[in-house]
């Protein structure tokens, strides 16, 4: 694994991997910002106070800092602080408002998007109406997605700092333990904020990650489009309707594979629980936490409180897990490619520029690292494309699509590598699958392997 989630450390990783502690004068953990919402809040107890060297601190701002933290109960995530870390951060890179000449390009481009779709895929356009957002309007757009994907994680998080102290030592602790609680509650909704802070700010639409989090919109972003078609020698109006013709087609896919987006988010659950988190080695390092500097918490938390050997059960969801968002990737690419066939010129160029940002693990890549510990493998991006392109020519885009229909259907790794293989079986026979699949929740479930 790559890149795990905050708080977390490879068991394996030197100790010259692990991020600076703050006050190191290095790092983005080194100082205050809406990654750290501990380093202001300390910071105004001493010399870094609003009133300088020898002033006074802000106690009604650090009161009010700390209500926001300790004041959550809505889960794993503090998404008050989460929202509020992502929107500072939009502000501060630089936003601007949608302008209506923005908006009328984007809707004519999702409207001959919709057309030339219907010519390369059997999902008809589910209807939803398309948006066109600023920045900071996709952090608004995109909220409620994200608690799917991280929330499964966090709670595994959670449950570990809960039985990170022997039982008589958390009766004796009695309030400071929920209070640790709450911390971490805390720096998760700081940490997940500013990643999807520094995603609004590079991603193109709803779809970056392989899963639309727009609820069934299409949507792009006209400043990250003009961003992204800057160099390449394309006019932008090919390059905002070659990004709708993807956004629109993995909306198409999960509306008309409704399993699907369920389906993903039961494998990142899967992978939350197979995380293995040794309460031992955290009931030292709490240890050797000095209470008389309160910034120590947030130092072991950024510096690796948690070890997390890849045991065999995670290594397996993280296979499994990539293997689908491959699967959906390639469909996509492949009916994008057909899509755009005779039509636009530029297409080959522009999706080598979507394969090279996949193979060089863009933006959109790296912050589902950090958010839930996957990064994806560029490999079966292509391996993926190449079989939905086999299976079309073979079958037609009838018999590709109709892989969709059911999860027992989907191919396995192994049938990547061999498409061949694959189209070798007999006709799909649905009449033994159940009509309204439940995703899998263990190896056992029937999910592809």
């Amino acid at each position: 694994m790559n890149d795990v989630p905050f708080g977390f450390r490879s068991a394996d990783d030197p100790d010259d991997n692990r991020p600076e502690k703050s006050g190191s004068g290095s790092g983005e953990s080194g100082g205050s910002g809406p990654n750290d919402p501990f380093g202001g809040l300390f910071g105004r107890f001493g010399a870094g106070g609003p009133g300088g060297p020898g002033g006074s601190p802000d106690l009604g701002a650090m009161f009010q800092q700390l209500g926001q933290m300790f004041s959550w109960s809505g889960g794993p995530v503090n998404w008050n602080l989460a929202n509020q870390a992502a929107r500072e951060v939009v502000s501060a890179a630089g936003d601007r408002s949608v302008s209506g000449t923005d908006r009328r390009e984007v809707d004519d481009a999702f409207r001959l998007a919709d057309t030339w779709l219907n010519d390369a895929t059997t999902f008809p356009s589910t209807g939803g109406s398309p948006r066109t957002w600023s920045r900071a309007e996709w952090v608004e757009g995109t909220h409620a997605a994200w608690k799917d994907l991280v929330e499964p994680l966090a709670a595994r998080v959670s449950e570990a700092m809960s039985k990170s102290l022997p039982p008589e030592v958390a009766q004796a602790a009695g309030p400071l333990v929920g209070m640790m609680q709450q911390v971490g509650v805390s720096m998760w909704g700081a940490q997940v904020g500013q990643s999807i802070g520094k995603l609004a700010g590079e991603v193109v639409g709803s779809a970056d990650i392989g899963v639309p989090l727009a609820a069934g919109h299409p949507a792009l972003l006209p400043a990250n489009v003009r961003a992204f078609g800057e160099g390449l020698g394309v006019e932008a109006r090919d390059v905002t309707l070659y990004l709708a013709l993807r956004e629109a087609a993995y909306v198409r896919l999960y509306g008309h594979a409704p399993w699907l987006r369920a389906h993903i988010v039961a494998l990142v659950e899967e992978y939350a629980r197979n995380v293995s988190v040794d309460t031992s080695a955290i009931e030292e390092k709490m240890r050797e936490i000095d209470p008389q500097r309160p910034e120590a918490l947030q130092e072991a938390l950024e510096g690796g409180l948690f070890d997390v050997p890849t045991t065999p059960e995670q290594q397996a969801a993280l296979d499994r897990l990539e293997l689908a968002l491959a699967l959906v990737e390639g469909w996509v690419d492949d009916v994008v490619t057909q899509a755009t066939a005779e039509r636009l010129p530029s297409a080959a160029a522009l999706r080598e520029t979507v394969r090279r940002r996949r193979a060089s693990g863009g933006p959109a890549e790296q912050t589902f690292a950090t958010l839930v510990g996957l990064q994806l493998r560029p490999r079966k991006l292509r391996e993926a494309a190449a079989f939905w392109a086999a299976v079309r020519e073979a079958r037609g885009a009838d018999g590709r699509d109709a892989v969709w229909a059911h999860p027992d259907l989907m191919p396995s790794a192994d049938d990547l590598a061999d498409p061949a293989a694959f189209l070798a079986q007999d006709d799909f026979d649905m009449s033994g699958l159940d009509d309204t699949p439940a995703p899998p929740e263990d190896e056992n479930g029937g999910s592809p392997s």
